[in-house]
């Protein structure tokens, strides 16, 4: 039995409120996005022949999204990293579809998971 008097219970209580409450505030910021993963260097091309072999090798530049309206967002730099590793996992030559979830800070999405359509 829990020792009312001493304030335990309030005080575990509190806790699962706070955190339930943190979770629920991540969860309702963050968005999902659907286009095409390409890097930096090649945003610009025809998306659906950008290859594979080019996105990891114009790495260093970065990567983004290039949503259905046609605008092109950056990842930031922990999503670059994701996105490079999706990229290296696919077994896709090309046209590299992806869902990406995140938030967005300014212009970059802070990325929280890339997967790319096979």
């Amino acid at each position: 039995m829990w020792d009312t008097k001493s304030g335990l219970w309030k005080d575990i209580t509190m806790k699962k409120t706070l955190l339930a409450f943190s979770l629920f505030s991540i969860a309702a910021f963050a968005e999902t996005w659907s286009g095409t993963v390409v890097d930096v260097a090649c945003h610009g091309k025809d998306l659906a022949t950008h290859a594979k072999k080019c996105a990891i090798a114009c790495s260093k530049s970065g990567y983004g999204l290039v949503t259905a309206d046609g605008k092109f967002v950056k990842f930031d730099e922990s999503g670059n990293a994701k996105a490079l590793e999706a990229i290296k996992a696919t077994t896709k030559d090309k046209d590299l579809k992806a869902s990406v979830s995140g938030t967005m800070d300014g212009d970059v999405i802070k990325v929280e998971s890339i997967s790319i359509s096979e």
